[in-house]
């Protein structure tokens, strides 16, 4: 009698998954056996930094250390002082998350300082920087301590709006360029942000989706709903 989960005579059985259908289980520290590209996420829709979230949600379900630096989501007088998904990151393990933008956005007539914005997102880049240089001294082929900061090396590191902050010139394209070259080959890179073509970034990066806006309720009056928008 020939059995049906035979590798050799059942195709799904020779797949990863082997025809089992996905379940839940315990996140445990791990590591990824493929990280180490460049994703860039840009375009005038929305999506770009829940694709990320989404990413690193994934990826952490999985047990691989992630975090997110947000270089311009400081806060806005549109939204209220919470975030669904900074009260959904601090439930779940090896996942953590920082703001270093500044308050309003930049060129918006909503009171905020231009210079302000600007040194804000030289900060910001100076600690994607110390991230990046973090992970090339950790050991990325290996689990990471799920509690430990992201000082300790990540094995995804989500740096959300730098894209715009180098359309805007708060920060220069070389900038970002340098991130890439600093990179240590272990580390998933997403990038995020820009409504212009980031076409330094086109030969450089291994993924890069233009997420295009075909309609939004913000171009009829929507303002941001909580729960989708923030």
């Amino acid at each position: 009698m020939t059995d049906d989960t035979d590798t050799d005579t059942d195709p799904i059985a020779r797949t990863p998954g082997k025809g089992r259908t996905p379940d839940a289980r315990e996140i445990e520290p791990r590591a990824p056996e493929e990280f180490g590209l460049t994703q860039v996420w840009w375009g005038n829709g929305k999506g770009k930094t829940t694709a990320a979230l989404g990413m690193a949600f994934r990826a952490a379900g999985h047990g691989y250390r992630v975090h997110l630096l947000q270089f311009m989501k400081g806060g806005a007088d549109s939204v209220e002082d919470v975030r669904g998904e900074y009260n959904a990151i601090a439930e779940i393990p090896g996942l953590s998350y920082e703001n270093t933008g500044s308050y309003g956005w930049h060129g918006f007539l909503d009171g905020s300082e231009d210079d302000e914005h600007e040194a804000k997102a030289k900060g910001a880049l100076e600690r994607a920087r110390e991230l990046v240089d973090a992970a090339g001294e950790a050991d990325l082929a290996e689990p990471l301590a799920l509690e430990a900061g992201p000082e300790a090396g990540v094995h995804m590191l989500v740096v959300d709006e730098i894209i715009y902050a180098a359309n805007r010139e708060l920060i220069a394209p070389e900038d970002v360029l340098d991130l890439l070259e600093r990179k240590p080959d272990g580390l998933e890179l997403v990038l995020t942000g820009g409504h212009e073509r980031p076409d330094y970034l086109l030969e450089e990066a291994d993924l890069v989706t233009n997420v295009r806006k075909e309609k939004h309720p913000i171009d009829a009056g929507q303002r941001a709903r909580k729960g989708t928008e923030y």
